[in-house]
């Protein structure tokens, strides 16, 4: 199948040749039809797979039908978790849409508003925008969304992730219920499926890629290292295999920070790109890494989404994922559309059981190899591979164990509180009646010194608990306060009165 069998206009046809595709992808040949149709569509598709140009040409040819947008509307709306992502489709909307008479616009946080709010003035027929900034320019009524046709979640997944399940929400409460609605998401977890119960209709769902596999022209392997030495080791395999443009997965934005200096240290150049840095150097150290004069870049799990480079030949995870699924988008970076790649893992003994989460979830054992130089003094286990039903299972007895140590700790805690109760308690009471006291207000128990007329509503001094002799008390220019044990055994002071044995003499003449 061509693209011209897809019933796509000449102008978007002349921009896709430009571009040396002949062949659509299996999503986009799946995804193109369906969105011509005005269809709903949950589409399952990882990175690499050209999902980004299977919603973005169909749209421009739709939209390419219709009436331009009017001032201060939008047509279209595409959602992304990140700036670099939301920066990537654009580029794609301009790229296909290049023949076409229509506007297009990309919004996000970390730079400045103004040229957004101009860009949108005029109206918009394609918006892409990461979440945060398009609620802000909507607070402004610098976007209309009643003429709204098409709405886009680009990776839904990573966005539910990054917590924007609430900002989603939100931005679906502006729009028009009549709307086409097009879901791309790396897999189908059933926290997605709960979203797409409130967004899309009827939707043809497409999916690609077995879930949570890896690509087989993906080369994958292991090198054990001690932590301490992980560092010297990718600087070696840099430098001995001659490896040009690599990507590195940092687990945090110092840890990415400190790696690429070290790099530069050892003559590598090296390139970090994380959250913490402003939009104009992430974006000025991904153009240098896409043109080379970067051999290394170390980026985060969250920075690193959108980065979009054709056959990136390496990438290292210096820090396995915490999640397991990360390792998925990690590697799905290399081997791009048919091309061959190699992604390298660096693993500490502290990550052995990360390793075999991830080894589980993708159903495969990675190669284990060895760096001469950099034996490490631990071995790591094979991964006992299961079926996915008793993987499932093994997950929820797990789970149940650590619930289960979990409670038996809260037990114990709890046993050792009750048991100082019983003490405290009077009476005998057992734990569960301790516990019934513990839980009613405490009362007011009656001083032991008579605390003068003004109190005398409130308490009363009984003659039984006068002491026996309280002269060093009637002496004392400054008494100590007295404890007077309280119905939860809890010690409560009270002043004492200095002339309360004074009055009781007075009492006791008259």
């Amino acid at each position: 199948m061509s693209f011209e069998n897809l019933g796509l206009s000449a102008a978007i046809l002349k921009a896709v040749a430009k571009q040396g595709y002949d062949t659509p992808s299996p999503i986009q040949a799946q995804a193109i039809p369906a969105v011509l149709k005005r269809q709903d569509v949950m589409a399952a598709a990882q990175t690499g797979t050209g999902k980004t140009a299977g919603f973005t040409l169909p749209i421009l040819e739709l939209l390419s039908q219709g009436t331009p947008a009017k001032r201060g509307y939008v047509r279209t709306l595409v959602l992304t978790p990140t700036r670099e992502l939301a920066a990537q489709v654009q580029e794609s909307v301009a790229t296909y849409g290049k023949h076409l008479p229509l506007k297009s616009a990309v919004v996000f946080g970390g730079v400045s508003i103004q040229p957004q709010l101009a860009a949108l003035k005029n109206g918009v027929d394609i918006l892409v925008a990461t979440p945060g900034r398009l609620l802000d320019l909507y607070q402004q009524r610098a976007i209309n969304f009643d003429h709204l046709e098409i709405l886009v979640l680009d990776e839904a997944d990573r966005m539910l992730d990054m917590g924007f399940i609430r900002d989603i929400r939100k931005i679906l409460s502006f729009l028009p219920a009549k709307r086409q609605n097009l879901m791309f998401s790396a897999t189908f977890s059933d926290d997605i499926r709960e979203l797409a119960k409130g967004l899309v209709n009827n939707p043809v769902e497409i999916s690609v890629t077995p879930r949570n596999s890896t690509a087989n022209s993906v080369e994958q392997s292991i090198y054990a290292i001690d932590k301490t030495r992980k560092s010297a080791a990718l600087i070696e395999l840099i430098k001995i295999n001659d490896w040009h443009q690599v990507l590195v997965f940092s687990r945090t934005k110092h840890g990415a920070n400190r790696l690429a200096k070290s790099l530069e240290t050892a003559g590598i150049s090296a390139v970090a790109i994380h959250g913490n840095k402003s939009q104009t150097a992430r974006t000025k150290a991904l153009a240098d890494f896409k043109r080379g004069a970067a051999q290394v870049m170390v980026a985060t799990d969250i920075a690193a989404r959108g980065i979009d480079i054709d056959q990136l030949p390496f990438v290292v995870n210096f820090d396995l994922p915490q999640v397991p699924e990360d390792y998925v988008h990690r590697i799905g970076r290399t081997g791009r559309a048919g091309a061959s790649g190699q992604a390298v893992s660096l693993v500490s003994e502290e990550e052995g059981k990360l390793l075999r989460e991830i080894e589980k979830l993708i159903k495969r054992q990675i190669s284990r190899n060895v760096l001469p130089g950099f034996e490490a003094n631990f071995n790591l286990a094979d991964t006992q591979l299961t079926s996915g039903a008793a993987k499932k299972s093994t997950g929820r007895s797990t789970n149940s164990r650590t619930k289960s140590s979990a409670s038996g700790q809260d037990n114990k805690i709890h046993q050792r509180r009750s048991n100082k109760g019983e003490q405290k308690s009077q009476g005998g009471h057992s734990t569960s009646e301790s516990a019934a006291t513990n839980n009613r207000p405490p009362r007011r128990q009656k001083p032991l010194v008579d605390l003068g007329p003004k109190f005398a509503n409130r308490a009363q001094t009984p003659k039984s608990t006068e002491p026996a002799t309280d002269n060093k008390a009637s002496k004392t220019r400054n008494p100590k306060p007295q404890k007077a044990q309280t119905a939860e055994g809890v010690a409560s002071t009270q002043k004492v009165d200095p002339y309360a044995n004074a009055r009781l003499k007075l009492k006791s003449k008259e």
